[in-house]
C-alpha cells in the first residue's frame, strides 16, 4: 500500500488573510444596490446586494473561480484580476488598496519607508512651536509619541499622567470616560475607530504590536470586538472637521489637518484648527493659558 506523500501545512497568516478577504468581497458585494449600477432585474433577490455572477459578470471573470475566491480559497488572482473586482464592487482607492494587501498583491505604491521609533528634538520644539493649536504625533496604529500642552486640553487628558504604552488614540476613546467627554458624536466614532485599524492591520499582519493592540482591544471593548467581528468597513486617514466638547464653551469644530513624515507608513503629525466663533474662543482660551506660564508638554522618550 503506497502512502500518499505529506502536504505542507499552510500558513496560519496565509488563511488568515484569505478569511479577511474573503468577508470583505462578501460584505462589499451585498453592500452595493443592483439599480443604482444599471443591473437587470432577474428574479427574487433572496440576499442584499449583487449576486456572486453579477459581480463575475461586471469583473469579466468566471463565476465559479470568483465564488471560489469569495470562499476564501488559493485561488492566486493577479493584479489585473483584482483591479477589475474592485472597479466591480465599487471600492474607493482605500478599499482597493486593502484588497490587494490581503490578496498578497503588491499595490501600485512606494514601498513603506522605515520612520525613527523616537521623537527628535526638533519634533518637540514643533509641536511646541505650534501653540496655542493642539497638535500631536502619532504612529499608523494610534500609538501618541508626542503632543502639546493644547491637545491635552482638548482631549481632557494629561498624557503625561498616563503610562506610555496606554498613549494610544483608540484605546484612550475605549478605556477613558475624559477622553470621550471631550468628543461630539461619539456614536459615530467607533466605527470610524475599526475602520482605521482594519485597513492598517492588514499590512501588519504578523506586527507584535499591532496583533497586541487588537487583542487589548477586544480585552477592554466589547462592542470593539463586535464591531470587529461583523463589519469589514476600511478607511484611509483624512482630513476632516471633528467635534469636540469643552466644559465651559461646549460645542466646538476644529479642522483636522494631517502631515505624514513619510509617503506611507510614516509618523502622522496632527493639528487642529478652528473652524466656527467656539473654537476660536476655546484656542483663546488655550492662548491664555500658555501665557500664563505653563510649559507645553511632550510624550517622554
Amino acid at each position: 500500500m503506497s502512502l500518499l506523500p505529506l502536504q505542507e501545512p499552510r500558513p496560519a497568516s496565509l488563511d488568515d488573510s484569505l478569511k479577511m478577504l474573503a468577508a470583505f468581497l462578501r460584505t462589499r458585494r451585498e453592500s452595493l444596490d443592483p439599480q443604482r449600477l444599471g443591473l437587470p432585474r432577474s428574479g427574487r433577490r433572496r440576499t442584499p446586494g449583487l449576486r456572486r455572477e453579477e459581480v463575475a459578470l461586471l469583473a469579466d471573470v468566471g463565476v465559479t473561480w470568483y465564488t471560489w475566491l469569495e470562499q476564501g480559497r488559493e485561488v492566486n488572482p493577479s493584479a489585473a484580476v483584482m483591479s477589475a473586482i474592485a472597479t466591480a464592487l465599487q471600492c474607493t482607492p482605500t478599499e482597493t488598496r486593502h484588497l490587494f494587501v490581503l490578496a498578497g498583491l503588491p499595490p501600485a505604491e512606494a514601498p513603506p519607508v522605515a520612520v525613527c521609533e523616537g521623537l527628535s528634538l526638533a519634533s518637540r520644539r514643533l509641536l511646541d512651536a505650534l501653540l496655542p493649536h493642539p497638535a500631536s504625533m502619532q504612529k499608523p496604529n494610534f500609538d501618541i509619541i508626542g503632543y502639546n500642552q493644547s491637545f491635552c486640553r482638548l482631549t481632557g487628558v494629561d498624557l503625561d499622567q498616563v503610562p506610555p504604552d496606554e498613549r494610544n488614540c483608540i484605546y484612550q476613546f475605549l478605556t477613558n470616560q475624559h477622553w470621550r467627554n471631550s468628543l461630539g458624536n461619539r456614536e459615530c466614532i467607533l466605527p470610524v475607530f475599526v475602520a482605521y485599524f482594519r485597513a492598517g492591520m492588514a499590512e501588519h499582519r504578523g506586527d507584535p504590536r499591532w496583533e497586541a493592540l487588537l487583542e487589548r482591544f477586544f480585552a477592554v471593548s466589547d462592542e470593539f470586538r463586535s464591531h470587529w467581528q461583523q463589519r469589514h468597513e476600511v478607511r484611509g486617514i483624512e482630513n476632516q472637521i471633528k467635534q469636540f466638547i469643552h466644559p465651559q464653551f461646549g460645542a466646538f469644530n476644529m479642522q483636522q489637518v494631517n502631515w505624514f513624515s513619510a509617503p506611507r507608513d510614516g509618523v502622522r503629525l496632527l493639528v487642529y484648527l478652528p473652524v466656527d466663533e467656539a473654537g476660536e474662543k476655546v484656542l483663546a482660551h488655550f492662548a491664555q493659558d500658555a501665557c500664563k506660564g505653563t510649559l507645553a508638554v511632550s510624550a517622554g522618550q
